[in-house]
């Protein structure tokens, strides 16, 4: 818990900036790393799930000029990202939606060129002492199955759905993707330092077969723990120092 003492201060992006200290997901390296990595060529609509602060859509906005929905079940996130959206520069083009995505998925009309999310993940971890950090951590409003029927329902069909996933459970994701037609595209590996085994993974996945999977590598943090100039050279355009 915050010291209510202390003065909450934004964290500033080069185009924004942003308070986080009030939803269930913060700001990480998973979402600026994700961001930065995936395709946003010819988007016009934008679908971020699960949007907690609103990192992930303000930094979609500040690469292209889509309009970009951003869609949140937990309500004090929901707050915080709407007041995040309303003082950007990107405001008009940045959408806040209160809801479950499984529903949201069911009742809308629109469709997107890209669809991008950290989602719940820590199925079989230990669960947070706090409902919402839950709800936004564990796999309890959304899991990976329903994540894909959605989807597969609001993703244009040259589209692209990106998300970042720990590298242990990857496997099981691409096959649950594979059962609802979408496969995967191209994948980057995330090493925490040089030597160690990946620990994340960013993923791409698209309707239709590719002739082959694109496969890239990162390390994120040289062994003195400073950032490598592959993390710097790639979220430099975020970053107000890196």
């Amino acid at each position: 818990m915050a010291n209510p003492g202390l003065e909450m201060k934004p964290f500033h992006f080069k185009q924004f900036s942003l308070f986080h200290h009030n939803s269930t997901m913060k700001i990480g390296t998973d979402t600026i790393l994700l961001s930065a990595w995936c395709d946003v060529d010819n988007t016009k609509k934008i679908l971020d799930i699960g949007t907690g602060c609103g990192i992930i859509a303000l930094l979609m906005a500040s690469r292209t000029d889509a309009i970009i929905d951003a869609i949140e079940l937990d309500k004090n996130s929901v707050n915080e990202a709407s007041g995040n959206f309303i003082n950007s520069k990107f405001a008009n083009r940045l959408n806040i939606i209160h809801d479950d995505f499984v529903n949201f998925a069911n009742k809308t009309s629109h469709k997107y060129e890209l669809i991008i999310s950290n989602p719940p993940f820590f199925s079989n971890d230990l669960n947070s002492p706090t409902l919402s950090r839950n709800s936004a951590r564990h796999i309890a409003n959304l899991n990976h199955n329903n994540l894909c029927i959605g989807v597969k329902k609001v993703l244009v069909s040259e589209g692209r759905f990106c998300l970042v996933m720990p590298y242990e459970i990857a496997n099981e994701f691409i096959v649950t993707a594979f059962n609802h037609g979408l496969h995967l595209h191209k994948k980057q590996l995330v090493n925490p330092k040089p030597g160690s085994k990946p620990n994340r993974i960013n993923m791409e996945f698209r309707f239709g077969f590719p002739t082959d999977v694109l496969i890239d590598e990162i390390t994120l943090r040289n062994d003195d723990n400073q950032h490598s100039s592959q993390y710097k050279e790639l979220v430099q355009e975020f970053l107000v120092s890196i």
